[in-house]
């Protein structure tokens, strides 16, 4: 697809951010309408505000040169283009990882189908955190018989209901005009509801019909695309111009659903040619009665095109001409399709391999910090630790005279100590021996060897 196409994007995207720089560096700081750039600015994403910049370092003055500055419609315009390339951007985006998912996910499915061990595997791990209670009950077990054995048959089975509902609904638009025989099978099952006075009966075949009509219809408005520019996309993707013109299409789908319902049951008087009790759609709304050409020619054989309808759309005969008319399409027996199909091949091999690098890098960080964190941080700690020491071990020295030494308990300390004794040179001319030269004058024991003690006249007498 080409709106999922990033390359696509990223040119459009690319053009209308040359155009931006351009704007930003004509239009400097003190002009007029340099209000305007920086609005335009801020709708930009932020990497491409960082390459920009404002062109603050030019303080010449806008009047002094004879340049061409862009008027503010030519602005408003530009503005315009930013808002919707930056929203079309960010959605092409999301949906781009979107199909990433699904391709990797389609991929998981078939390499698992073969499993021995029966648990599903998955090549990539699911970047949102999942739930804990749907984790313990949705084993990779669980997982495996769900989405390798019962998962095809579940959809097997819905496809099989869904065409019976599908060939009920048409056979009752073709046949829904004729009252005798009564030959709209919704018709009969609401006469015989009525003939029992079964009322909880009534309302659920009330109920399954429009549900069903109603994904009929609505679901084509999901996937209409008008021009590749009105559409609705998912993860709260879609602009707001497509949004009003799809709330426009429900609004304009309901009322006639509800009278092709109505009319398919044969509740409305129109179809029944009964006198029975208006319906509180028919109440509001009005009767077909009132236009003759309407309700006995229109309302009774346009419904039956729904035949020609479900043709076209099982020999994709749409699809077949618009490819004959030189619009490209998806179709199965082209080359072009071919050349489609290798080069999404391409692109999901490119995803995955960078997907792949990316996990290898952040096992080889989280390997790294499991190996060598707790020893960093106890080297870190060990550091910080000796700092304190010698921190508290200085400002003690300071605060105290020099002549006293502190007692440490630790070993370092104890040989850094033995070390400065034995650069100190012996006083024998000393009056007196210690026994215990590192004694200070206050009678605390200090270890070490015996070594005469300094005093604070003679400690300078050798320097």
């Amino acid at each position: 697809r080409i709106e999922t196409k990033p390359p696509y994007i990223h040119r459009v995207m690319f053009a209308h951010r040359l155009e931006v720089r351009k704007v930003s560096e004509s239009i400097k700081y003190n002009h007029p309408l340099r209000k305007c750039v920086d609005t335009i600015l801020k709708k930009c994403p932020t990497e491409y505000q960082e390459r920009m910049g404002r062109n603050m370092d030019d303080y010449e003055d806008f009047d002094e040169r004879q340049n061409s500055y862009p008027s503010e419609k030519s602005l408003v315009k530009l503005h315009k283009q930013v808002i919707y390339s930056v929203q079309r951007h960010r959605r092409t985006q999301v949906q781009w990882q979107i199909l990433l998912e699904q391709a990797f996910y389609l991929e998981d499915v078939a390499k698992n189908e073969t499993s021995a061990t029966r648990q599903f595997v998955h090549t990539f791990h699911s970047q949102e955190p999942e739930n804990k209670i749907i984790q313990y009950f949705y084993t990779p077990t669980v997982e495996w018989y769900w989405e390798c054995l019962l998962r095809p048959w579940f959809y097997r089975v819905l496809a099989v209901v869904l065409a019976t509902f599908s060939v009920i609904v048409v056979w009752s638009e073709c046949t829904f005009f004729s009252t005798k025989p009564v030959l709209s099978l919704f018709a009969v099952f609401i006469q015989l509801a009525e003939k029992t006075y079964n009322y909880i009966y009534i309302e659920m075949a009330c109920f399954l019909t429009i549900f069903f009509l109603s994904i009929c219809v609505y679901s084509t408005v999901f996937r209409i695309r008008v021009f590749n520019y009105y559409y609705l996309a998912s993860h709260h993707q879609t602009d707001a111009y497509s949004l009003l013109f799809s709330g426009m299409l429900f609004c304009r789908l309901t009322p006639p659903l509800c009278l092709n319902f109505l009319g398919l049951t044969h509740m409305d008087a129109t179809i029944s040619h009964k006198n029975t009790q208006p319906t509180a759609y028919t109440s509001i709304m009005g009767s077909m009665r009132v236009l003759s050409f309407i309700a006995d020619g229109f309302y009774i054989y346009y419904p039956m095109l729904v035949v020609i309808l479900c043709i076209a759309t099982y020999f994709s005969l749409g699809t077949r001409c618009l490819n004959l008319l030189g619009f490209q399409q998806f179709m199965g027996d082209s080359e072009m399709t071919s050349d489609l199909i290798d080069e999404g091949k391409e692109l999901i091999r490119r995803e995955k391999r960078k997907r792949q690098r990316q996990e290898e890098g952040e096992n080889r960080r989280r390997e790294w910090k499991e190996r060598y964190g707790n020893r960093d941080d106890s080297t870190r700690n060990r550091v910080v630790h000796t700092d304190q020491k010698e921190s508290s071990f200085s400002e003690t020295n300071t605060n105290r005279p020099l002549s006293k030494y502190t007692r440490s308990n630790g070993k370092t300390e104890r040989d850094r100590i033995e070390l400065l004794q034995d650069a100190e040179p012996l006083d024998f001319n000393a009056e007196s021996i210690n026994d215990d030269p590192l004694e200070s004058d206050s009678g605390r024991y200090q270890p070490g060897g015996r070594y005469l003690s300094m005093s604070r006249s003679k400690i300078f007498d050798d320097v």
